[in-house]
């Protein structure tokens, strides 16, 4: 089943009620005079963010979303009655974007966090509002006013603190269901990953981030292939990169004789992600070379270390099998010290 992180729907507000023509006519008063009452405002449609969605999968099956119109007005100076407004809920991280125009409406970035996205119409105005001394029996009106209606983007983007790269079967699944509660769909062969799954790290109480196995890329993904630049934009708001790299020798059961060696599928994702956001490259980025479950400890250790000096890679590196849970959790607890380091220098600004 394909990602949907992208929706595009047609909000409607509702239009103003009529202002109303009335008298007063009662017993005994003679000279009653013009009463009749505004119409209501037409309903508002808003977004509102909700963190239980993780998907814009719903609006494929209901696109439209309409408000109320507001009540026409009434004799004896009465109101009518304003239009229920419309509260259509997204995931958080979503971002707002008018069609017509291509400008950004909006970011939802927080539970609960609504935006107006389409005004109701303004009431009209009812006869009593006329009167004067030269016209002691108007029958001027005004209509009430339309609502807007605008066709919106919607694209999600997830908010995640850490963000897994690497080429399809690097094992960035199975690293997730070993450092959080996420169960995400783990087998062996390419392309696993359709949907980037979150998962919640938890160090101590007080202490946690949220991790995204993102979907393996190849190179061309900048430009649509594999699965395209429809997920290079879910790195884009990740604080920290881990890069995973499966260093275990090729087998002639993997059916992956033309893979590139570890440090050319390293080198073939940052230029995509150098095509799609040249931003995205000044991100802190840790290499962590996995499945060394597969090579004895001395050839695993010498096969890191190659690939290191062949990068030039001076940043953190680590080693892990992450199916077998080793030198993974050691990894959880350096990023959480990343990020309350970050916390520590934002409170001395």
């Amino acid at each position: 089943m394909k990602l949907v992180d992208e929706a595009e729907i047609t909000v409607t507000a509702g239009n103003g009620g009529n202002g109303c023509v009335g008298f007063r006519r009662e017993k005994y008063i003679p000279l009653g005079g013009p009463d009749g009452g505004d119409g209501g405002n037409g309903g508002d449609v808003w977004l509102q963010a909700d963190e239980n969605l993780n998907t814009l999968v719903d609006f494929r099956h209901q696109t439209k979303f309409k408000a109320q119109r507001g009540e026409d007005g009434r004799g004896r100076q009465m109101y009518g009655k304003g239009g229920d407004d419309v509260v259509v809920t997204v995931p958080v991280g979503t971002v707002v974007h008018n069609v017509d125009t291509d400008e950004v409406i909006g970011d939802l970035t927080e539970h609960g966090q609504r935006l107006l996205v389409a005004k109701g119409g303004q009431g009209g105005l009812g006869n009593m509002h006329f009167k004067s001394s030269i016209n002691r029996a108007p029958r001027q009106t005004t209509p009430g006013g339309e609502g807007e209606a605008r066709v919106l983007k919607l694209e999600l983007k997830l908010l995640a603190d850490v963000g897994l790269l690497g080429f399809p079967n690097a094992g960035k699944s199975t690293f997730v269901r070993a450092v959080s509660a996420a169960t995400p769909k783990v087998a062996d062969y390419p392309f696993t990953t359709l949907y980037p799954n979150l998962g919640v790290v938890s160090v101590e109480p007080g202490r946690s981030f949220v991790i995204a196995d993102i979907p393996g890329l190849i190179e061309g993904a900048a430009d649509g292939a594999g699965l395209g630049s429809l997920f290079l934009r879910h790195v884009q708001r990740t604080r920290l990169l881990l890069h995973l790299v499966d260093i275990s020798p090729m087998d002639e059961f993997s059916g992956a004789e033309d893979m590139p060696s570890p440090a050319e599928q390293v080198r073939a994702i940052e230029h995509e992600l150098r095509k799609y956001d040249p931003d995205m490259l000044e991100k802190p980025r840790w290499l962590v070379l996995n499945k060394a479950d597969l090579m004895f400890e001395d050839e695993a250790k010498t096969a890191a270390k190659a690939i290191v000096a062949e990068l030039g890679w001076d940043g953190p590196w680590f080693l892990v099998s992450a199916i077998g849970r080793e030198g993974t959790w050691s990894i959880m607890l350096a990023v959480q010290s990343f990020f309350d380091q970050l916390k520590r220098e934002a409170l001395e600004e």
